[in-house]
């Protein structure tokens, strides 16, 4: 808003504002958009990054930043001595691996033509089978059945290429195959048109670059080529955190893995898969730790002891639901209030520590509910019944057992998402803090439909509360609605 700003450096001189005669550099006459004085900069607390325009520049006099550019870029064009091209950091891709398993890669060597494209009617180069490997180079380099050929230009005896492709060649296309594995017609499936593009993906985070350029110059070929309608490949990504172990990524090379076949054997598959989940989000690091998958074996036995001493006192009753007593409400409120999260963590958010962290205290709140009346077995049915169902994408084999412990006759991976009830999340009466000039003092119960006089006169009633506005005048009373009420004396 105040218009073009221009400086004056007088040789010998430091910078300093000076008025610009008409005619001079930087100077314009009025309306064509320049100031006829200098206005310089505060760079006392910052350096001055922003576009400005062009002054001492010949013809280019004048002109905002994208003006000059593309005057500049114009004219050196024009001249022969130079272009425009926006680089990118992006080396050329090595793809050749010498190795047995992979896509051939279908060049064919001529001591005359030199290297010569399979013809197209000759595609696809197929692997031979049961070759076994012998010593470090690929067994394909010792099957001449397989590399001896002629070259298709000349005829004359030549060599076939026996490297393999990169896995990316495999993997940035996948996963459209995928969609329609057996039409003769590419991905112009109408099941392809379905699936693609890739709603969600997953991959690790070493891959979050040069796999998913990769991906997309397929995708984008593919395109081009009507192979597939699709123009990109994903959605959605997410991106897959390293597994450290004393601060270092694993690695072979330097001594620092963790054998699976142990930990398999010690603490169970559920166990482990429950740790990584547990430990950090999905897209951080995690640190490997012994006491960690300690911890979650605790944890899956504990749920465990749950519905066996739950079964083991016959089967549960039908819920009634209009019969529930404040404690029964309290555990479907909580129950509920789980399956929401978890169903919002896992579905949505792709949260996983946090859901088990809400699994973790579900199954607190369960070893504290002490009822064996006929509602209480009810209500403690639903939540276990609940509970394993939500669980299951995470611990599937003791989930599986449970399932079938709790008195179901299908597999837990067959029975459908529990769902929420609404109703259950209600609640009769809600706990507030009270305060007094910004001190905790009290918590109290009121009910949820509470007047404002209501909840006043309960703050007030509480011997915490009497103690310190007892004989003082009450300046300020402020109730938040569901969290606190806040007193002024």
């Amino acid at each position: 808003g105040e218009g073009n700003k221009a400086w004056n450096l007088p040789e010998g001189e430091g910078r300093r504002d000076v008025p610009l005669p008409a005619g001079e550099v930087g100077a314009s006459a009025p309306g064509e958009g320049m100031c006829a004085e200098t206005i310089e900069p505060d760079i006392s607390s910052a350096a001055f990054s922003e576009h400005g325009v062009c002054i001492h520049s010949g013809e280019f006099d004048g002109l905002d930043f994208q003006q000059a550019f593309d005057g500049i870029a114009g004219k050196l064009v024009k001249l022969g001595q130079g272009r425009k091209r926006v680089n990118y950091r992006l080396r050329d891709w090595g793809v050749s691996r010498q190795r047995y398993w992979g896509c051939p890669i279908p060049i064919i060597y001529c001591k005359t033509c030199d290297a010569v494209p399979v013809p197209e009617e000759q595609l696809p180069v197929v692997l031979p089978e049961g070759l076994m490997p012998d010593g470090a180079a690929s067994p394909l380099t010792k099957t001449p059945s397989f590399y001896e050929c002629t070259c298709p230009k000349c005829g004359a005896p030549a060599r076939r290429e026996t490297d393999t492709f990169d896995t990316f060649f495999e993997s940035s296309w996948y996963f459209a195959r995928y969609a329609c594995p057996d039409s003769d017609t590419a991905m112009l499936d109408e099941r392809a048109a379905y699936w693609l593009p890739v709603d969600q993906y997953v991959g690790g985070i070493e891959h979050a670059i040069l796999h998913l350029l990769y991906a997309r110059f397929f995708q984008k070929l593919m395109r081009d080529s009507g192979l597939t309608t699709v123009s990109e490949p994903f959605t959605r990504l997410l991106t897959q955190g390293m597994v450290l172990k004393d601060g270092s990524k694993m690695s072979k090379s330097k001594g620092n893995t963790v054998d699976p076949e142990a930990i398999l054997q010690s603490h169970g598959a559920d166990a482990v898969r429950l740790f990584m989940m547990f430990t950090a989000p999905p897209e951080q690091s995690l640190e490997w730790s012994d006491a960690g998958i300690d911890g979650a074996l605790r944890f899956l036995k504990r749920l465990w002891k749950k519905v066996h001493d739950h079964v083991s006192a016959g089967t549960a009753p039908a819920l009634d639901r209009a019969a529930l007593t404040p404690a029964q409400k309290d555990l479907r409120r909580k129950l509920h209030q789980t399956l929401q999260k978890l169903g919002d963590d896992l579905g949505r958010r792709y949260s996983y520590n946090t859901a088990v962290a809400a699994a973790m205290e579900l199954v607190n709140a369960l070893y504290k509910f002490d009822d064996s009346s006929a509602n209480g077995r009810a209500v403690m049915q639903e939540a276990l019944d609940g509970l394993v169902a939500a669980l299951s994408p995470i611990v599937p084999h003791i989930c599986h057992e449970l399932w079938q412990a709790l008195g179901h006759v299908e597999a837990v991976i067959d029975a459908p998402w529990p769902q929420v009830d609404a109703a259950a999340l209600l609640a009769d009466e809600v706990t507030l803090a009270v305060q007094v000039n910004g001190k905790l003092r009290a918590q109290i119960q009121v009910a949820v439909d509470a007047s404002q006089e209501q909840i006043i006169e309960a703050a007030l009633a509480e011997a915490g509360v009497q103690r310190f506005v007892a004989g003082q005048a009450l300046r300020k009373k402020i109730v938040v609605p569901g969290k606190l009420v806040s007193l002024v004396v």
